[in-house]
């Protein structure tokens, strides 16, 4: 068969004329086919998918019923644009009453359709070919992909355990301070589970003032916070001039697949994120938006009962795991548990990354979970699995999930 003229006309970004010839396979890729392989191999016995990054459950009752009222509405089937007036404010009560962060809902914010899509926005407002944008690994690769996309530079900081996951700032050059325009920040972190302090978010405010930064703080996971309140960094004097921070419906309300979110802080940065995202999208649905005022309206109600299931969940997955001898430390928020991976079995495999260690749970075991080899060998634990109720996670996955590994003799 002829090759197709579009192979010489792909963007370098893409990879060009080699787009699609690629033979290596995505880790993603490869849990999939493993699961399959597992499960046909084991036709009687469950997979327990601890990999899923995705709440378990649906939007809450409430949530539900707000869409099914607005979805029927005349006034609701045109256009958002840049968002409707409502949720602005909507959320900008939220922002003050969770985090005692003050937005003006007219300047200060503006929704977009989900975290990632706003991630995937945020470099056109400020990347110029050979610009800089600082990542955290391992972590939530879109801002630096569309980094790259527009030619500027991509420089990754490792969380290192031994740091408590937060990035050394301070390791970057001046060279790099001079020509680094982002910093993105995860916290309470995916995957590692860690939460910024004060006193973290403090210090990286005045680093972005004194190197002209702005600061992308992804807070889609700071409503799960097991550790004192929850944390904006926006809440830090003087972080609206150099941070804007992006909050998500997905994680703290079961709405992932409704795909809303929004950015706030910096006029500025807001100003030409909307500006951006106008020529980009045409906004998310009305009804959809009304709703989830519904949800921000009840957020005392909702977001603590999602945060004590997952806190449960992730207790008794640390439990488990500490009591075969893994290093598991319960995280501060999030719904991951972070585990530093085994070097092998006694007496059997060996693993020399996560990816190996992650393969055979899924082969062995049949336990799915992410493995994280970006800086050091780890897997990722999701607490998301699926279960109806307290007893059934228990009876139906947490115990099976600790029976199953008990007998593993690993090697560290």
């Amino acid at each position: 068969m002829k090759e197709s003229f579009l192979q010489e006309n792909f963007a370098e970004r893409v990879g060009g004329n080699k787009f699609g010839k690629d033979t290596s396979v995505y880790k993603f890729e490869k849990i999939k086919r493993a699961k399959r392989a597992a499960q046909a191999a084991n036709p009687d016995i469950k997979l327990i998918d601890m990999g899923v990054g995705e709440p378990d459950e649906a939007a809450f009752p409430e949530v539900i019923e707000a869409l099914t009222k607005e979805v029927k509405l005349w006034e609701n089937r045109t256009y958002t644009d840049n968002g409707i007036n409502e949720f602005s404010h909507a959320a900008s009560k939220y922002m003050k009453e969770l985090y005692n962060v003050d937005i003006c809902p007219e300047t200060e914010i503006v929704h977009a359709i989900g975290s990632k899509s706003a991630l995937s926005l945020l470099p056109a407002c400020f990347i110029n070919p050979g610009d800089i944008c600082v990542m955290t690994v391992p972590g939530y690769p879109v801002m630096g992909t569309w980094t790259k996309y527009f030619q500027g530079e991509v420089v990754n900081l490792p969380l290192l355990e031994e740091n408590g996951f937060m990035p050394d700032i301070e390791s970057l050059t001046a060279d790099q301070r001079k020509r680094a325009k982002l910093l993105y920040l995860n916290y309470p972190n995916n995957p590692t589970g860690a939460s910024a302090t004060e006193e973290f978010f403090a210090k990286t405010v005045d680093f972005a003032r004194e190197n002209n930064i702005l600061i992308i703080s992804d807070a889609a996971y700071a409503p799960l916070n097991f550790v004192g309140k929850p944390l904006s960094i926006l809440s830090i004097p003087g972080a609206k001039d150099v941070a804007v921070e992006l909050h998500s419906m997905s994680k703290g309300f079961n709405m992932t697949g409704w795909r809303l979110s929004w950015v706030c802080g910096s006029e500025l940065a807001v100003k030409v994120f909307a500006s951006v995202k106008d020529n980009a999208d045409s906004g998310q649905f009305a009804a959809i938006q009304k709703a989830a005022i519904a949800a921000l309206e009840n957020q005392a109600e909702i977001t603590p009962k999602i945060c004590e299931k997952y806190e449960r969940r992730l207790q008794s997955m640390t439990a488990a795991l500490q009591k075969i001898g893994f290093p598991a430390v319960m995280p501060k928020g999030s719904f991951y548990l972070y585990v530093k991976a085994p070097k092998g079995i006694v007496g059997g495999e060996s693993f020399a990354s996560g990816e190996d260690f992650s393969q055979w749970l899924i082969r062995e075991k049949l336990i799915s979970s992410v493995p994280w080899d970006d800086a050091g060998n780890y897997v990722r634990f999701s607490a998301t699995f699926v279960a109806r109720g307290g007893a059934a996670e228990e009876a139906e996955v947490l115990s099976e999930f600790a029976n199953r590994l008990s007998d593993a003799k690993f090697i560290w």
